[in-house]
């Protein structure tokens, strides 16, 4: 019977970027300086640090079309393929 080895711990978590304070754990970003907290655990430090940052700017009360606009997205949709029409294709009305 062939020995396996012992299953390993997930790698530990960096915690380069935490602060403990007496009201709790804070984490900073390494680029900006900026610190977030407090939380009331490390766990939960580490998780909000970790979280995927939604970097939409897509605002509240902002309709498709101005976020479309604000991207540069052609308002005209061609009829054949359903695609919003190209930059450099002049729209013509029959």
């Amino acid at each position: 019977m062939k020995r396996t080895e012992p299953p390993t711990l997930a790698e530990p978590a960096d915690t380069s970027t935490i602060i403990e304070r007496p009201d709790g754990y804070y984490w900073r970003d390494e680029e900006t300086g900026e610190e977030f907290g407090p939380f009331a655990t490390l766990a939960d430090a580490i998780a909000d640090r970790d979280q995927p940052v939604d970097d939409t700017s897509f605002e509240p009360g902002e309709t498709v079309e101005e976020a479309e606009q604000e991207l540069g997205i052609a308002e005209w949709v061609d009829p054949d393929t359903g695609q919003p029409a190209e930059d450099t294709l002049h729209r013509y009305n029959d």
